[in-house]
């Protein structure tokens, strides 16, 4: 009997393994169509881009986003194409999610400064130690300072099990531990920044900053197309925003794209 049942658990065992394959099997096939589908929509798109198609390239490039695609290349495209829109917010939000994905990218920089160019009025613009802090992306930091703390453990290990070593690993050791606290500081910073710093840039021809959250408030000021601004607050369906010359008014939400900080 016991040998019955030791048999019955193998033979449940395997088909409980057997099951498992085949689902990981069938995620793969179906990761592996996904990602078909989507290079096939991105090359349509770019081909209605190419034929001078812009708004349907720009709408055939935001359903690719919709499903939760996301890329420095693809979030460049859909700046270009809704450039070539006339869409100068639109524009700017996505190169500023393509920027925030490959911020060392030359060509993602130049165009955002370029279209930021062709935006009216006053607009908030990145400050120099916020470019500083961007010039790698939050995983990067996360990866480096990770690098830099396991080597310190590494040298501090070292150390412990060969004690001869003491004399030679010290320096190294007080190199890697000062690196360590400080690119945890400098991502710690970043990671505020991303946060808690949140944007919001104008998506519609022409909006007015109201003085409060509803329709009915007093006029503030006015913005245009692409000026970009530093939210301050949230309610309902409204943002308290501050543009480049310090005004501070409340825009509804469904005229602005809000996005994290850089």
């Amino acid at each position: 009997m016991a040998h019955f049942i030791a048999f019955a658990e193998k033979r449940r065992r395997a088909a409980a393994l057997w099951r498992f394959g085949l689902l990981v099997l069938t995620l793969t096939l179906t990761g592996n169509i996904f990602a078909a589908d989507t290079t096939a929509d991105f090359s349509a798109a770019n081909k209605l881009y190419a034929e001078g198609k812009f708004p349907n390239a720009a709408i055939a490039y935001a359903n690719i986003l919709e499903t939760g695609v996301r890329s420095p290349a693809l979030w460049f495209n859909a700046g270009n194409a809704e450039f070539k829109s006339g869409q100068l917010g639109q524009a700017i939000a996505a190169y500023r999610q393509a920027a925030q994905l490959a911020p060392r990218d030359a060509d993602v920089r130049a165009n955002l400064q370029f279209v930021r160019s062709q935006v009216h009025g006053a607009t908030l613009h990145e400050s120099r130690w916020q470019n500083w802090l961007g010039f790698l992306t939050l995983n990067e930091g996360a990866l480096l300072t990770a690098i830099f703390f396991w080597l310190t453990l590494a040298l501090l290990a070292a150390r412990q099990l060969r004690p001869a070593l003491v004399p030679k690993l010290k320096n190294a050791t007080w190199i890697f531990f000062a690196l360590t606290l400080f690119s945890g500081a400098l991502l710690a910073l970043q990671a505020a920044n991303h946060f808690n710093s949140a944007v919001a840039v104008v998506t519609s021809a022409e909006t007015t900053a109201r003085s409060g959250p509803f329709a009915e408030a007093q006029s503030a000021f006015t913005l245009h197309d692409g000026a970009e601004l530093k939210v301050l607050e949230r309610h309902d369906d409204w943002v308290q925003v501050a543009n480049g010359a310090g005004k501070i008014g409340w825009l509804p939400v469904k005229q602005v794209a809000v996005l994290p900080g850089a």
